[in-house]
């Protein structure tokens, strides 16, 4: 028999869980929902101060409860904020624990708060600088009925579940998320799950290529102790989808789930593949975080600059300016007499925009400088999550900007990104953009989330007559240099660069 123990996130009690316990049980699984202390109507304070080792109490008590009967495996199941008590209670009691499952979350570490995991940026800096002046006491109003979607995506949760939600919140104790998690390393034993609910963000594919990256914080993702599984919904499918969740607890309870696969396994990662186009082995001209491609050609060229997306952790290696898919558009820049830049920018972490925006300007001023560009002729070109960077670019193009070039872009914050300022959001900042030329490679198997900021974009583009030109990729994915049939991704990216090199030429 299977015993779920069961964490709900901040502002929130048992209550979230009834219709996936009720499935559950049915199945003959016991289940029980932590009531966490401060937080649920059940388990008042005792006194003011509330903090994560309370919760983490609160959880080691539940799993002592039950009691140890050969064949009846415990499950821990945190989501949100709840994934903090989980591993620390799992901690203190690994030989208790058969799986821990990951339930929309990210992944404590020892000595972080769950401050770090606030996905509101702005919130988290109000936060932090509470804490920086030793405030941790008192606690955190909970949002309102509109404010929900600043903790994560609501997604397929009905009204009647929203308001029901809203009533029965309750205020975070400060302390809970505040004080740093202590582990003692005995939970990295302890095999687990992660459940993705794409409708919020990141799914499995996305999860393999951060691994592929080579971060060796990563590594332990591909254990074979470490199961996946996706829900397409928002942040909270305990109430938008619970008969599913239900049936993906089961099984990861069962230790199915799909499996991560280790660096260097099979085939080449995508960011590693050839690109799909022939273009010249220029040498490259490495100048601190900037590389060069310049065409054998008198007197200065113009030049076309490579952003590469994110976030990539900063331990990945190679960096993105020696991938084979940006050198690929710098060298055929190249070959068509323009100078090819590739860069690396600091877009490791969601909360480095403004650093990543920075090193690009930065990047892009040392390239003009250089006495072989022409300084008034400058192209961008974006990727992937550098397409937030376009929004600075899009609000004030300078005169010698002649063309931003996109390919499969993030064009908005995604749900559960808490980029919550008007910075970084290229949906507005296209109203601004006047005559400058845009060129916008779209996938056509885009994943939802991401296809919907695309979509949004050109609407806007659209709308305040932007000179916008779409160069669509049918049958193309996410990465579609790498990942999709060469001779369906080649003519897209000929018309592209050959439109660059129009607006930087003529």
């Amino acid at each position: 028999m299977t015993v779920f123990i069961m964490v709900a996130g901040v502002f929130t009690g048992t209550h979230v869980w009834q219709e996936t316990a009720a499935r559950l049980t049915a199945t003959g699984s016991q289940v029980h929902a932590v009531p966490l202390t401060g937080v649920d109507a059940r388990r008042p304070a005792a006194s003011d101060r509330v903090d994560l080792e309370t919760h983490i109490a609160d959880v080691t008590a539940a799993i002592d409860a039950v009691d140890e009967v050969p064949g009846r495996d415990i499950v821990l199941v945190g989501h949100d904020y709840g994934i903090h008590p989980v591993v620390g209670a799992a901690d203190r009691r690994p030989q208790r624990v058969a799986r821990i499952v990951y339930l929309d979350c990210g992944m404590p570490q020892n000595g972080v708060p769950a401050l770090a995991a606030v996905p509101d940026q702005a919130l988290r800096a109000q936060l932090a600088e509470l804490a920086r002046r030793g405030v941790v006491e008192g606690e955190l109003a909970p949002p309102g009925r509109e404010e929900w979607q600043r903790w994560g995506s609501t997604a397929g949760v009905s009204d009647a579940a929203l308001d029901r939600l809203t009533a029965l919140a309750a205020p975070q104790p400060m302390g809970t998320l505040l004080q740093p998690l202590r582990l003692t390393g005995a939970v990295a034993a302890v095999p687990t799950t992660g459940v993705l609910c794409t409708g919020n963000g990141a799914g499995i594919d996305l999860v393999q290529q951060l691994v592929d990256l080579g971060d060796p914080a990563l590594a332990p993702l591909t254990d074979p102790q470490v199961t996946f599984f996706e829900l397409p919904t928002g942040h909270w499918p305990m109430l938008s989808c619970p008969a599913e969740l239900a049936d993906v607890l089961l099984r990861a309870a069962a230790g199915e789930g799909r499996r991560l696969r280790p660096v260097g396994a099979g085939a080449p990662p995508i960011h590693l593949r050839p690109f799909p186009l022939d273009v010249p082995e220029l040498p490259r001209d490495r100048s601190g975080q900037v590389d060069l491609y310049v065409p054998d050609a008198e007197g200065p060229r113009p030049a076309l600059v490579v952003v590469h997306g994110g976030p990539v952790p900063a331990g990945a290696r190679p960096t993105p300016r020696d991938w084979p898919t940006l050198m690929g558009y710098a060298r055929l820049a190249a070959a068509e007499g323009m100078v090819g830049v590739t860069l690396d920018h600091r877009l490791h972490d969601l909360a480095d925009y403004d650093r990543a925006a920075a090193d690009v300007a930065a990047a892009v001023e040392q390239v003009r400088a250089d006495p072989r560009v022409e300084a008034d002729r400058i192209a961008l070109w974006f990727f992937s999550g550098g397409g937030l960077l376009t929004a600075d670019w899009l609000t004030k193009p300078p005169t010698w900007l002649r063309c931003l070039a996109a390919s499969y872009p993030i064009l908005a914050p995604l749900p559960n990104w808490g980029l919550t300022g008007d910075r970084f959001h290229p949906t507005q900042a296209v109203a601004h953009a006047g005559s400058l030329p845009v060129v916008l490679l779209r996938a056509g198997r885009e994943t939802p989330e991401i296809a919907a900021t695309v979509q949004a974009f050109v609407t806007a583009a659209e709308a305040c007559g932007a000179n916008l030109e779409l160069v669509d990729v049918p049958n193309g994915h996410h990465g579609f240099e790498t990942i999709d049939d060469p001779e369906e991704v080649r003519p897209a990216l000929r018309q592209a660069m050959r439109s660059v090199v129009t607006h930087l030429t003529g």
